[in-house]
Order: C-alpha cells, then structure tokens, then sequence
C-alpha cells in the first residue's frame, strides 16, 4: 500500500524557518520531518511514497534526488562529472514527487493523489505531525470500519503543565498531560480509490469540505490514538521535538 503526503502547505505559522524551505524540510535531529515521518511508516514495511509537493517543492525534490549520494562518500570524476558511490547505506525507498500546485488547497492534493495512485485504498498523512501509531492495527482497524476514510483522532498535549494545591499550598507539578485538549484531526488517514470522486477539484479543502461532507455522510470512521502524537506548527513545537530527539526520548522513532 502507497503511503501519500502532504507537503505543499506554506507554513505560515512557522515562518522562521519557512520562508527558505517548505515545513516538512524542517530539520529534528538533523533529518527533514518528512524523513521522520517515511522512517515510521518504512518501519512498517511501508517503503512507496507519493509526496505531494506546492510551495517550494524543488528543496524536496533536490533533497531525494541527491540522497543516494547524501548517505554515501563518493568519488567525483572532474573530466566526465561521474559520480562513484562507495560504502554507507540508504534507504529502500520508492519516492514519487509529484507536482500538485502552489495554490492548491489540501483537498485538491489529495484528489490529485488519489489519481495518481489509483484504484487502490491509500494512506496519507500531514508531512508535519509524527505520532507513535501501530500502523497495521490503524490499518485493520479501516478495513472492519468499512468505510470510505479513517482519520486518526488524536488528543494533544496540554499546553501548560498542572500544579498539585493541598491546603492552599503547591505540592507537587505535573508534566503536560497528553490527553489535555478532546479529540482532534491527527492526520495519518486510510482512504479507500473513491475518495477521488468526493473532492470537486483544486479549490476544495480536504479539513473543511471533504471531511465534513463524508462525516455527515457517515463515511468517516475514526481510530482513536491515545498515545504521543505531536505536530510541527510553531517554533516552540521544533523546539520540544528537538529536545526529545536530543535526549533520546522520540516516542515516534520505531526504528533501530
């Protein structure tokens, strides 16, 4: 099964870092997070992707183009500009990058994507939001459903820690809960080929239009994810992911 992406978006709320890259170039540990979120799904058995690319999609396309030799020393021949790859590795990987528009809006990705895949179930996911899913379990989970989309409903972290009071004192602090805020839209969905005729074209939002529409159809089930999930919209966000990745401490890294 194809695993699509989203990875057009502007960014606006990050634009620190995006006004020279698109979000999911954004770097954790060193990686773009769109190579965070591949590695989870690779992790899988998951290793064919279809990137849908907008703003700035050229920085994504020259960052696959040039893996192979990325991940590898190489020998360059000046007279000829051979390239030799010695040692190292990379990953087994099947990358479709796939021009969906600058000003095309999530749904028209996604319509976009789901033709070019096909007549074949997909996954899809935002390519800034990493999580500890099963995938299999959020797979089997769609096919007993029987529906046309399964979304994973997240519940994210509080924003502020929580003070213990006792007899008017503070006693002790808690971390931010997980389960601070209700249920919400955490990306990795499954979506069955027909989705392709829900979506009117390229002006159709994907959070605001389709999903609403198949909701009130009842054509939207719902795999609830109690466990880490954390988007990339704000510096403070790079920042938290930063600091798990640096301790060791990734709740999304499920591989060796």
């Amino acid at each position: 099964m194809k695993v699509a992406i989203l990875a057009g978006g502007l960014g606006t709320r990050l634009s620190e870092e995006t006004t020279v890259k698109p979000k999911p170039m954004v770097e954790i540990g060193g990686k773009p997070i769109l190579w965070h979120i591949m590695k989870t799904y690779a992790a899988y058995g998951f290793k064919e992707f279809v990137i849908a690319l907008g703003y700035k999609g050229e920085i994504i396309k020259d960052y696959f183009i040039n893996y192979h030799y990325r991940a590898r020393n190489i020998t360059v021949e000046l007279s000829s500009g051979k390239l030799v790859a010695h040692d190292g590795a990379s990953e087994d990987w099947t990358v479709h990058l796939l021009d969906t528009g600058a000003e095309t809006q999530t749904g028209g990705r996604v319509k976009r994507v789901a033709e070019f895949i096909g007549d074949e179930p997909f996954m899809l996911t935002y390519g800034d939001g990493v999580a500890n899913i099963d995938i299999p379990a959020l797979l089997e989970y769609h096919k007993r459903q029987g529906k046309l989309v399964t979304v994973t409903a997240v519940r994210p972290a509080a924003r502020f820690g929580q003070m213990v009071i006792e007899g008017g004192g503070v006693v002790a602090f808690k971390e931010k809960p997980q389960i601070g805020e209700g249920w919400i839209n955490g990306g990795f969905f499954v979506l069955q080929p027909e989705i392709v005729d829900t979506i009117a074209g390229d002006q159709t939002s994907w959070e605001f239009d389709a999903l609403e529409t198949l909701a009130a159809e009842g054509q939207l089930a719902a795999y609830q994810h109690e466990n880490f999930w954390q988007c990339m919209d704000t510096v403070r966000d790079v920042h938290l992911l930063e600091k798990l990745w640096s301790e060791g401490n990734a709740p999304w890294k499920n591989w060796v």
